[in-house]
């Protein structure tokens, strides 16, 4: 009865399987898809040298949550010193145009609230026109994008407010600001800036309590929602200069996917035909088994199991995995070994079939997880390309523990019955 459950469990995660290998696409990475690549370097001329790498940790960390926001997945932001020069690696997955993006990497956004005069005078008129900017003219408040919360993009109802707009909330010392302010300019306008650009003069209406107001114009969605990334990303500590920012073309990549597909094939087909002939209906139990493995292997890369993100595959990954389906079918042969030596020394081979499993299973288990161990340590101490072979082999390493143990082990125990 159990056998009989396990099996049709089995064929349950081989339809799962199957269906999410259709439907679902894989991530790829940078050197597979294409995409930017951005090299900043970071002025640290104002900046006393025992803060530097404070600083260089701080920038970076502010340009991968700009990255983050404008929504490139799995981008790679990396720093890096060489003697007395600080540089910052931007990757940009799947981006080919990332002129806008490379803007909000190294723009420093400064958000100011100021007073402006009910009335301009002409001359003041005939100097904004003549190219003098507004700000000239403008009373500062001390509200600025230290005392914001958060801005989010949302949409307005009707008439000349509808549309993508910008919807900001202060924290409570802004909040007092923001009231004070709008209470003694009702009538007059109040105008916002960003880095010394007037974005929008609106004029109050009424004193406007609690610290929400919403930022109003005639935006696209990209504008309103590059605005709010702006706005919640803050200013760099330390300014930047785009070194290079160089397109990488997906070409290389598709040649290299191409190729590995071929080379994964020819190793499956490989080891399969090896099982069999050397272990007969045994060996071709193993290779269903390894089927399913890549099957649900694929699975876990494109979903993560629902549990962890989708795997971006980099060519380092593909490896990984190729190298992990020879190492698949290690557990089946220590398995089968055993079984054929209970099987000379007399057992039944449903006996036999039990004990070859139970006595595989420490040399089995020591195995895998010293593979597993030194994947974590690639992991952790590895760039980014050996993080790429380092996850795809974990998965491959408990997967195919899985499949050995389980699967292989629920189809010998049908046949044999």
């Amino acid at each position: 009865m159990k056998s009989r459950l396990g099996l049709w469990f089995i064929f349950l995660l081989i339809i799962i399987s199957i269906f999410i290998d259709i439907k679902f696409l894989l991530k790829l990475g940078l050197d597979l898809q294409g995409g930017t690549e951005l090299i900043l370097q970071t002025q640290m001329d104002q900046i006393n040298p025992e803060n530097r790498d404070e600083a260089l940790d701080s920038a970076r960390e502010v340009i991968e949550k700009r990255v983050n926001l404008y929504g490139v997945s799995e981008a790679v932001v990396q720093s890096s010193k060489i003697r007395d020069e600080r540089r910052i690696l931007v990757e940009l997955r799947g981006l080919k145009d990332a002129s806008a993006a490379a803007q909000l990497v190294g723009k420093t956004a400064q958000l100011e609230f100021r007073e402006l005069p009910a009335i301009f005078s002409q001359e003041q008129l005939e100097a904004t026109k003549s190219g003098i900017p507004l700000i000239a003219y403008a009373q500062s408040t001390g509200l600025t994008g230290a005392d914001l919360k958060k801005a989010a993009v949302t949409f307005g109802g009707s008439g000349t407010n509808s549309g993508p707009q910008v919807a900001i909330e202060f924290n409570e010392a802004g909040a007092k600001k923001f009231a004070e302010i709008t209470k003694r300019n009702i009538g007059k306008p109040l105008a916002i800036f960003l880095d010394g650009q007037v974005v929008q003069a609106p004029t109050v209406q009424q004193e406007i309590l609690g610290g929400n107001a919403v930022i109003t114009g005639q935006y696209t969605t990209q504008e309103a929602k590059n605005l709010s990334i702006q706005l919640n990303a803050g200013a760099l500590p330390v300014p930047i200069k785009i070194l290079e920012q160089r397109h990488i073309g997906p070409t290389l990549g598709q040649e290299s996917i191409d190729k590995s597909l071929i080379a994964g094939i020819i190793g499956l087909s490989i080891v399969a035909l090896y099982m069999a002939f050397y272990y007969g209906i045994w060996g071709i139990i193993a290779d269903v088994a390894l089927i399913f493995y890549a099957l649900l292997v694929l699975a876990i890369f494109k979903t993560g199991g629902f549990i962890i993100p989708p795997i971006t595959l980099t060519l380092a990954g593909i490896a990984g995995f190729i190298l992990s389906i020879g190492m698949a079918v290690d557990a089946n042969i220590l398995i089968f070994e055993r079984m054929k030596e209970e099987i000379r020394w007399g057992r039944h081979k449903q006996l036999a079939l039990e004990l070859g499993f139970k006595r595989a299973w420490t040399s089995i288990w020591a195995s895998n997880v010293s593979s597993l161990i030194t994947a974590i340590i690639l992991y952790s101490l590895g760039t980014s390309i050996v993080k790429g072979f380092a996850i795809t082999l974990a998965i491959g390493v408990l997967v195919s523990m899985f499949t050995a143990t389980v699967v292989t082990r629920t189809f010998l125990k049908f046949i044999v019955k």
